[in-house]
């Protein structure tokens, strides 16, 4: 199953329509494609599946989704925790 994380933009390159966002500390790049031009900002909040960024979350909303995602990680062992936070990759190679 995939899940989107929230992620916050760090980076915007207007050039190739990328965004490079931060995703509980991993950095990936995420195509800005099915966004409105303009609409995506640095700092801000934002959903992903399969390398495009879907839609804006709320910062308040994406702080409190993220807090919950690390009270589950928190109880994983290495291994699945790098796993969970990078499933979303492997979802984008699956074409889920």
């Amino acid at each position: 199953m995939c899940l989107s994380i929230p992620s916050k933009v760090t980076k915007i390159d207007l050039e190739s329509n990328m965004a490079t966002v931060d995703t509980m500390g991993v950095s990936r790049e995420a195509s800005l494609n099915l966004m409105e031009d303009g609409d995506v900002k640095v700092g801000e909040y934002v959903l992903l599946h399969i390398g495009f960024i879907m839609n804006k979350i709320d910062e308040e909303d994406a702080l409190s989704s993220l807090e919950t995602y690390r009270e589950i990680i928190e109880v994983m062992n290495e291994e699945d925790k790098r796993a969970a936070i990078l499933e979303d990759d492997e979802c984008k190679k699956r074409g889920l």
